[in-house]
């Protein structure tokens, strides 16, 4: 039985004498504080949520979704992120590049052709491979020695010089053909492995018909297309040729840089160690690019993506927050004339305010509950799906319900100051 029904039973039981000698006389019993308790409120507040359980239950949908997208992108943030920071320890972090130093004399700064061979005696080294743009002058690539002028068929195309070791160094998919070896290099063999997007350009995209490029006057067989490299994207679009064939063709004198991959944590010790092995007489004539604190581009990768599916969840949650307000307002102006006669009854502003405060906050929490189950569902199962391993922050759950809630009471706040601003005369008169 609601407040309400307990009101009019009261009044019902009373002779109108003896509601009139109980009217207030003096302005002290008009502030005398109302009767009702908190149970009393619950019992109102439990009565106008399930008054309409389609309404509320559509309402309760909207948090639902917003909570459960906000919990699930929080979770998929970081579990992404945790993916992201796995490869970049595979990748980045594992990645060491030495050249030239810009102030050393040429002659102190020259990499030694047997650099691979030099690193590779390192304690965590990988692999390691000479890279080198070779200086073609004024000469383009083609694949017809006659010039066409109805299609453009020279090119001018990067030439990299490379050593056999320098494909592992990279991370090199072969599409098809084979990659050039030390034999290659040490006879000055006129072949050539071309990046996809040379290949494109060129108009070859297979070696089973033994293809041919021209690099000026030259004519280079095509042994292999590469697919992708995980390092050095340069070579994407340039024609490769072996180190001794730059050197006898186009007078490479030292290799331009070294490329390696060393084993997880180990790339900063062999950073310190790699300029003396390789140039014992002069170890400052080079430069040495190690990779980034792993932990500082972690936190980095981890607070982007987690602003941008936090930015995602809030919009989803403010769906929800508009809708608990619009269902709260329809409510106070269904029930105007209810307010009216509340109020006559002695019902304060308070009390009024209070209780759809309640009613609306009630609805956010249970949302939040609903919703931070659903979307520790789906973390779960995107990464059980993408066999990721999946990661949440265990105060999500138990927050997503206490944050329906506050937003709850949030959106319920106008509506419930606009139904305890009414006045009980013109809202029963409203309301009938």
């Amino acid at each position: 039985m609601s407040l309400l029904d307990t009101a009019l039973r009261g009044l019902r039981g009373h002779p109108r004498s003896s509601i009139q000698e109980r009217r207030p006389q003096d302005t002290g019993d008009l502030i005398t504080p109302s009767g009702m308790l908190a149970a009393d409120l619950a019992n109102e507040t439990l009565a106008g949520l399930f008054a309409r359980p389609g309404r509320m239950s559509l309402t309760v949908l909207g948090t639902v979704i917003g909570l459960a997208a906000l919990v699930a992108t929080l979770g998929l943030s970081r579990t992404a992120g945790n993916r992201i920071v796995g490869h970049f320890d595979e990748l980045a972090a594992t990645q060491v590049v030495i050249s030239r130093s810009p102030t050393a004399s040429a002659d102190a700064s020259a990499l030694p052709w047997d650099a691979p061979e030099r690193l590779a005696r390192l304690n965590g080294v990988v692999a390691a491979g000479n890279m080198s743009t070779v200086n073609v002058g004024n000469r383009q690539v083609s694949t017809s020695p006659i010039s066409d002028p109805t299609r453009q068929s020279e090119l001018n195309l990067s030439v990299q010089a490379a050593s056999p070791d320098l494909f592992s160094a990279v991370r090199a998919q072969l599409r098809s053909g084979r990659l050039l070896d030390e034999g290659n290099s040490q006879r000055a063999d006129r072949v050539a492995v071309l990046g996809p997007s040379a290949a494109q350009k060129l108009g070859i995209s297979g070696v089973e018909q033994l293809p041919a490029i021209r690099i000026g006057d030259d004519l280079y067989l095509v042994v292999g297309i590469l697919d992708g490299v995980a390092r050095q994207p340069g070579l994407l679009g340039a024609v490769i040729i072996p180190e001794g064939t730059a050197k006898r063709d186009f007078g490479l004198t030292s290799p331009e840089l070294v490329v390696m991959e060393t084993r997880i944590g180990a790339a900063k010790l062999i950073s310190q160690q790699a300029a003396l092995a390789l140039r014992p007489d002069s170890p400052r004539g080079l430069k040495v690019a190690a990779p980034t604190e792993p932990q500082r581009a972690r936190d980095r990768v981890q607070s982007d993506l987690s602003l941008l599916f936090l930015m995602l969840g809030g919009v989803s949650l403010l769906v929800g927050a508009i809708g608990i307000a619009n269902v709260t307002l329809v409510s106070v102006i269904e029930r105007t004339g209810e307010i009216g006669l509340r109020r006559a009854l002695g019902a304060t502003r308070r009390h009024i305010a209070v209780q759809f405060l309640l009613e609306s906050a009630a609805m956010g929490f249970i949302g939040g509950v609903i919703g931070a189950s659903i979307g520790t569902l789906v973390v779960v199962a995107v990464a059980g799906y993408q066999s990721w391993t999946p990661v949440l922050d265990p105060l999500v759950p138990f927050a997503a319900p206490l944050l329906g809630g506050l937003v709850g009471l949030i959106s319920g706040s106008y509506p419930a100051l606009r139904a305890a601003g009414m006045e009980p005369v013109d809202a029963l008169r409203t309301g009938t």
